[in-house]
């Protein structure tokens, strides 16, 4: 595997189950990681804000709006069904655990695609946020690692400092 489609996780990262490999496309597989220093639910409760903002390079993906630096009270609560960012809807999710989207609009330029968010706890307070990727087109390998590096590395600081 080269860089574009694994950064930050180890070769068992890569070859675990994930919750949304039986409905994911068939395709291209990118696996992202990074270790926080925090608890769990704090990790969760900050990916529960993807249905606010990306958290990965604002200018680019958030039309120049910073994403919050605060929790938005109520985006914990999550249903099956909700929109997430803004071309993906929730699909399955266990609190403190995970959450899995698929592709609901611009499926013309992104394809299908599923993504699997992974809160693994390593001890009271330290997790691995990992991520799989699972897409139809090849081509995204790179720019979502640029994106995606951004976005765990962003939701690492936010959950540190909590």
């Amino acid at each position: 595997m080269t860089i574009a489609e694994r950064w930050g996780v180890e070769d068992s990262e890569c070859e675990r189950p994930y919750p949304g490999d039986a409905r994911a496309p068939s395709g291209h597989a990118l696996y992202r990681g990074v270790t926080i220093d925090a608890p769990a639910a704090t990790v969760f409760r900050w990916l529960c804000q993807l249905r606010a903002a990306p958290y990965s390079y604002d200018w680019i993906d958030n039309s120049g709006r910073r994403s919050p630096r605060q929790l938005t009270p109520g985006l914990e609560h999550l249903e099956v069904g909700q929109p997430v960012l803004s071309i993906f809807r929730l699909v399955a999710f266990e609190p403190d655990r995970s959450m899995t989207m698929v592709t609901r609009r611009a499926k013309w330029l992104f394809g299908e695609m599923l993504v699997d968010y992974v809160v693994e706890p390593i001890g009271p307070a330290r997790v691995r946020l990992l991520m799989k990727i699972t897409c139809t087109r090849g081509w995204l390998a790179l720019p979502d690692l640029i994106m995606a590096r951004r976005q765990l590395l962003n939701f690492k600081g936010l959950a540190e400092a909590s």
